[in-house]
Order: structure tokens, then C-alpha cells, then sequence
């Protein structure tokens, strides 16, 4: 088989890689970022049974994940924003969805990956239909196949549909509590294990733990594109002033979370693509994750992106030609991902309804 290129190294790239390498076949992953250490991984990651946990049996990691899943990561409490009244605890048996921190789901599979692998560092700045890169220093490299596992705004999705994101209208303020049992021990204990949210009015705060005791946050409210025109993230108690103000009127103990953060806040507005993304299947390019079907991070994006990438794998490895693979993956990842992507537009409703019980769900 020719080589492949696989451009992102994100979850859904890595977990392509491993099974290709398991079964034998050459592919290097291209990452614009210097190091696996660049920047933050982000926060926590439930793996669902039927998605996220057969890519990682798939690609023979099912147990080192096994060592680090969190089953009491399951938890989800509500909150009344008005009272900070505790209105569900659900702590589910079981460990269907067992929380995993993005990063140590990460190093998992980088691990497992023959060294030299990824190419750190070589951003591509262009892409061909006939599996073409060119790379930012100018160099180019053609391959057998082209994969675009590399997110929201894939180069790889634009040589193959044209399509870009739109804005959902929505959007995410992040910010967090470090050591937060220690440093915050009333907002830790209201957080629980797991994931807590409260809601009204189209806005809403979310928490997560995640294993190292650090609890991630996201204020999540509608608003227009440019509506932080004119406020500067760099400023911390400008964004809290903000916050606090587009807030008002929820109990003091809710918006602890906000008043009492520690360090900076990141602005993360929320892009999807339209539904259906689809595309005329070629033989050189194709996408995955992200890239292929961006859609609100309710829990299941990374799931969809390691299937996607291991179900792609597995078809290169036992398919009769690159093309036929190619095909097979696409029939059955694109009406997987149209479903998906509608349940998660309406649970992006859902989270910013005013119905507390839809947090649950």
C-alpha cells in the first residue's frame, strides 16, 4: 500500500495511526505544534461504551485506559442557580461512561506509536485532491492517501468540500480552580466527582473535575458572534466583571465559581458544521473527527473521532484497494455523524433550556 499521511495529531489521528501500525501499514501524522507538551490538553473525556471504548479495544489500549478511568467521573449534579439547592445526584452504577483526562487519553495512544511517528512542528499550508501537502516551509510530499484529522478548521476539508464552520450561537467562557479540594474546598464538594451544571435563562455554568484535582469551568450563554468586541481576555477582572454582571441574580455560592477562578479566562465560541456534511468519495482524501462533522462538545466528539479513525484504519488494512476502503469508512461514518450531529444540536437547546432535569439525561 502507498503511504499514508494522517495531518492532526488530536485523539481521532493517534487512534488511526496505532491500528495502521498494527497492522503493518506506513503512516506518518503531521502536527503543526512544536511538542505533545505545547499547550493543555484540555479537560475531561467521558469514553462511552459503544463508541469510545471499542476504538480502544480496537486498537489493543483498552486496558492501560483501564489504569486511569475515573468510573466516579460518572457523577452529574444539578444545581438551582438561584439557591445553589442540590436538585439531582445521579451517580450511575456501572462504568458505561467512565471520565478519562484528555491528556492522559492522549499520551496513551502517543505511546503507543512507533517513535518518530508524528512529525512535530511541520504545519501544512496546503492541500491537493491528488494527496498533495505542501508544507509551510514550502516543501511538498505526495502520498497514497491523505487523512484530515485535523479539526475545526481542517486544510485537508478544504481541498476535499469547500465547507467551513459556521458560529452556533453559542458560545463558552473557560476558566478554572486549581487544587481545588485544598484551595476551594466548598466549591470542590459542591462539584461532587464528576460534572456539575446549573441553568436558566439561556445561560449556564458547567464544572468538571478532572484527576488532578484542577475543576474545569465554562460559562455557556447565547449571545451574537462579536459580542466580546471591546473586552480584553488578557484583562482576568474585566471577563469576571462581565461575567459576574451578565449573571446577576444567581445565589453567591454558584457564582463562586467565577468570582473565586484562579488565573486567566479563554474565550471558546462554539462552530459547527452544517448538517449533512458530505462529500464525493475520492480515493486520496478523506476526513475524520472534527474535520469531517464539527458539532457542539457535548461528549461525544472525541468518542466519534477515535471510532472514525480506528474504523478507517481497520478498512485500510482489509480492504482490497485504498479506494474501496475508503468508500466503506465514508458509508458508515457519514450517517453515523448526521444522526449524531442532530441529537447534538438539540442537546445544545437542552443545555440552556430552563428544564434542570435535561442536564441528566
Amino acid at each position: 500500500m502507498n503511504s499514508i499521511a494522517i495531518v492532526g495529531a488530536g485523539l481521532g489521528g493517534l487512534a488511526c495511526a496505532r491500528v495502521l501500525q498494527l497492522h503493518g501499514i506506513d503512516v506518518t501524522v503531521f502536527e503543526q505544534e512544536p511538542s505533545a507538551d505545547a499547550r493543555p490538553q484540555g479537560g475531561t473525556l467521558d469514553m462511552h461504551g459503544d463508541t469510545g471504548q471499542v476504538a480502544l479495544r480496537t486498537a489493543g489500549l483498552y486496558d492501560r485506559f483501564r489504569e486511569l478511568a475515573r468510573p466516579e467521573g460518572q457523577q452529574m449534579r444539578a444545581l438551582d442557580p438561584r439557591t445553589a439547592e442540590v436538585v439531582i445526584d445521579d451517580a450511575p452504577d456501572g462504568d458505561f461512561r467512565p471520565e478519562i483526562d484528555r491528556g492522559q487519553l492522549r499520551g496513551i495512544l502517543l505511546d503507543s506509536l512507533t517513535p518518530g511517528t508524528v512529525r512535530w512542528g511541520r504545519p501544512v499550508a496546503d492541500v491537493t485532491e491528488d494527496g498533495r501537502l505542501t508544507f509551510a516551509d514550502g516543501t511538498t510530499h505526495g502520498f497514497g492517501l491523505v487523512i484530515g484529522a485535523d479539526g475545526a478548521w481542517s486544510r485537508v476539508r478544504r481541498a476535499l468540500t469547500g465547507v467551513g464552520p459556521r458560529y452556533s450561537g453559542v458560545t463558552f467562557v473557560e476558566f478554572g480552580l486549581d487544587d481545588a479540594d485544598r484551595r476551594h474546598p466548598a466549591l470542590a464538594a459542591r462539584t461532587g466527582q464528576g460534572t456539575m451544571m446549573t441553568k436558566v435563562d439561556g445561560k449556564a455554568i458547567v464544572a468538571q473535575r478532572t484527576s488532578s484535582g484542577h475543576i474545569r469551568c465554562y460559562a455557556t450563554f447565547y449571545a451574537p458572534e462579536d459580542w466580546a468586541t471591546g473586552l480584553d481576555f488578557a484583562d482576568a477582572a474585566a471577563v469576571r466583571t462581565h461575567l459576574l454582571e451578565r449573571y446577576a441574580g444567581w445565589h453567591p455560592d454558584v457564582l463562586a465559581y467565577v468570582r473565586d477562578h484562579d488565573g486567566a479566562f479563554a474565550h471558546r465560541p462554539l462552530y459547527v458544521l452544517p448538517v449533512p456534511h458530505a462529500w464525493t468519495s475520492t480515493p486520496r482524501l478523506t476526513l475524520l473527527g472534527d474535520a469531517a462533522h464539527l458539532m457542539p462538545p457535548l461528549g461525544v466528539g472525541a468518542n466519534l473521532a477515535m471510532l472514525d479513525g480506528t474504523e478507517l484504519a481497520t478498512a485500510l488494512a482489509t480492504a482490497p484497494s485504498v479506494e474501496d476502503a475508503v468508500r466503506a469508512y465514508e458509508t458508515g461514518m457519514l450517517p453515523r455523524s448526521i444522526e449524531t450531529a442532530n441529537a447534538c444540536a438539540s442537546g445544545l437547546h437542552d443545555l440552556l433550556s430552563d428544564d434542570l432535569g435535561s442536564m441528566a439525561a
